[in-house]
C-alpha cells in the first residue's frame, strides 16, 4: 500500500485508540484468571489480534464484538495449542506468550512469527525459563523464531537481559501462576516504563510481589486470579503521532481520552515537544497542542525507545541539531529503526548520524518526496506526519503495516484536515 500525504496543517479534536501495551497484558491476564473478564476499548488492530490468536490458541475463550472483548480464561493452566501459534508482527505477544507456554503441565507450543519477528531476538528470554525449570528450544540455534517450549514452570532465581523490557514482563507477569515463588533480576534494564506498566496490572488484580527497585523482583508462585472488568487506556504511543502533527507549525490539536496519571512511557512525548518549543496547554476537554517554530534539543529515549521515529522527524523541522540518545534497543525491534531513521531522512532531503545507541539529526527543514516504510509501522506514520510540513509533500510505501497498531491513523488524521490517500 501507497500512502500520500500533501502539505497541509492538523487543527481540531481527536480521540486515541485504546493502549496496545495495556491490551496484550489485559488478553494475557485475563485468559490466565478463572471466570469471564470484560475488556472494554481494546486496541483493534493487528497487534490486538495477535495476543488473542495466542491465548485463544492455549485455551481461552475469547469472543469479540465492536469496542468489547469477553475472555473465559484457563485459570494459570493453558493446555497444548493443536497447531503452531503465529503471532505475526507482534513481539510482545510473542514474549508473554513464551512464558505462558512455559506454564504447561503437558504438551508442548510451537511459536513462530512474520518475517520481521523471526529476526528478533528471543534467546535471553528462552534461558531465563529454563532456569525456572521450563523446557525451551530455538530452530534457528540462535535464540530466534521458530521456537518450542513446554513447562512446567517450578520457580527460582534467574537473571535475565534487560535489553528490552518484554523480557522481564513475560517473566514477571507469568510468575504468579507457576508452581513455585520466582525470583527475578534484569541486568541493565531498559524501557522502565513498560514494567512499571506490567506492576500496574499487579496493583491492580491484586496479584502479589515485591521488589526492589529495578534491580530484582519476588514473585509468590501458586497464586490465583478471578475475572475482572477494566477499560483499556488510551495509547501514548499512538498519541505521539497526533501530538508531532500538532507540534508542527500550523498545528492545533485537541487531543481527548489520555490519562496522564498512567504509567505508560511515552507520554513523555507532551514534555518533549514542550521543550522543543510547542504550546503545551491541559484543557477541560484534553490536551491541547499548538504548533510553533521548534528548536532541537538531546533527549534521553531510554525508557520510550518507540517515540523515535517521530521525535527524528520533529528535529528534521525544528532549528538546529536534535540529539537522540541512550537507546541501543532501537536496532532490535521492528527493524533497526536508528538505521532506518537515518535512511529515512535522507530520502526527504534531510540529513542525521548514526550513532551505536542514538541518531543526531540535524534541523532546518525537510523537502519531502518518496521514501520506504520499511514495513515498520511507527516508521511509515512518522513519515506521514514529515509529510504535512515537507513542501514536497511525502510518498511512503508499505504503508499496510500501520495496521500493527494504528488503523485508523488516517481516517483520524484526514479528519483533523491532513490531506492523505492511500492506494
Amino acid at each position: 500500500m501507497i500512502l500520500r500525504v500533501k502539505p497541509s496543517s492538523a487543527k481540531g479534536r481527536a480521540t486515541v485508540p485504546g493502549s496496545k501495551s495495556h491490551s496484550i497484558r489485559a488478553v494475557a491476564l485475563s485468559s490466565l484468571a478463572s471466570g469471564e473478564s470484560l475488556i472494554r476499548n481494546p486496541l483493534e488492530s493487528d497487534d490486538g489480534r495477535s495476543a488473542t490468536t495466542v491465548y485463544a490458541a492455549m485455551g481461552a475463550k475469547i469472543s469479540k464484538t465492536e469496542g468489547l472483548w469477553k475472555v473465559r480464561g484457563f485459570g494459570g493452566k493453558p493446555s497444548p495449542p493443536e497447531r503452531d501459534i503465529d503471532v505475526g508482527n507482534s513481539g510482545t505477544s510473542c514474549r508473554i506468550g513464551l512464558g505462558t507456554a512455559a506454564l504447561l503441565q503437558c504438551g508442548k507450543a510451537r511459536f513462530n512469527g512474520d518475517a520481521q519477528t523471526r529476526r528478533r531476538p528471543m534467546g535471553p528470554l528462552l534461558d531465563a525459563l529454563s532456569n525456572l525449570g521450563a523446557n525451551t528450544f530455538s530452530e534457528d540455534g540462535e535464540g530466534r523464531l521458530p521456537a518450542v517450549v513446554s513447562g512446567p514452570w517450578r520457580g527460582g532465581t534467574t537473571q535475565v537481559d534487560g535489553s528490552t523490557s518484554q523480557y522481564t514482563s513475560s517473566l514477571l507477569l507469568n510468575a504468579p501462576f507457576g508452581e513455585g515463588d520466582t525470583v527475578v533480576e534484569p541486568i541493565n534494564l531498559n524501557e522502565r516504563p513498560y514494567v512499571d506498566l506490567t506492576l500496574w496490572w499487579f496493583d491492580k488484580l491484586g496479584l502479589t510481589y515485591e521488589r526492589e527497585g529495578y534491580e530484582r523482583f519476588h514473585i509468590p508462585g501458586g497464586q490465583t486470579l478471578s475475572g475482572f472488568e477494566i477499560d483499556i487506556p488510551a495509547d501514548f504511543s499512538s498519541a505521539a503521532f497526533l501530538v508531532a502533527a500538532g507540534a508542527l507549525p500550523g498545528g492545533d490539536v485537541l487531543l481527548e481520552g489520555l490519562d496522564m496519571s498512567d504509567p505508560q512511557g511515552d507520554k513523555a512525548i507532551l514534555a518533549m515537544v514542550a521543550e522543543m518549543g510547542a504550546g503545551v496547554s491541559e484543557e477541560e476537554k484534553g490536551l491541547r497542542i499548538r504548533g510553533k517554530a521548534l528548536k532541537g534539543s538531546e533527549f534521553d529515549l531510554n525508557s520510550t525507545p518507540d517515540l523515535l521515529p517521530i521525535m527524528a522527524i520533529l528535529g528534521a523541522f525544528a532549528e538546529g541539531e536534535t540529539r537522540l540518545m541512550n537507546i541501543p534497543q532501537a536496532r532490535i525491534k521492528e527493524t533497526d529503526r536508528i538505521a532506518v531513521m537515518r535512511e529515512t531522512l535522507e530520502a526527504l532531503g534531510g540529513s542525521a548520524r548514526e550513532l551505536p545507541d542514538g541518531l543526531i539529526v540535524h534541523g532546518g527543514g525537510l523537502r519531502g518526496g518518496k521514501t520506504h516504510g520499511w514495513g515498520d509501522h511507527r516508521v511509515v506514520m512518522a513519515a506521514a506526519i514529515a509529510g504535512l510540513a515537507a513542501p514536497d509533500g511525502v510518498e511512503v510505501d508499505t504503508a499496510e503495516a500501520m495496521t500493527v497498531t494504528f488503523p485508523e491513523f488516517c481516517k483520524r488524521m484526514r479528519l483533523l484536515g491532513a490531506r492523505m490517500e492511500t492506494e
